[in-house]
């Protein structure tokens, strides 16, 4: 509870500044193109890898990317790009 608290405070805080909430709390980034290809920014690493199923972990939970011949074209620090036909994108529970 105190963590949401002092969460909702700095969502505040930076709303108030206008700085990036994605950013400044570590939320994801996720900027698609079409349907061939996602760059993923703030991820906390590769939780699943097949060529018609990429799992991400994010703050936010796990983000599943679903599609076929996907592969992870490159991974640094925190960033990942997932190139192939994309059919969906979601956050699992």
């Amino acid at each position: 509870m105190k963590r949401t608290n002092q969460e909702g405070l700095k969502a505040r805080i930076f709303d108030a500044l206008e700085l990036p909430k994605d950013i400044v709390l570590d939320l994801p980034r996720i900027t698609v193109t079409g349907k061939v290809g996602a760059f993923i920014e703030n991820h906390k690493g590769i939780l699943e890898y097949s060529s018609d199923r990429v799992c991400i972990n994010t703050k936010l939970g796990p983000l599943v990317i679903k599609g076929q011949d996907l592969i992870i074209k490159s991974v640094v620090a925190d960033e990942i790009v997932v190139e192939g036909k994309i059919r969906s994108l979601e956050f699992e529970e």
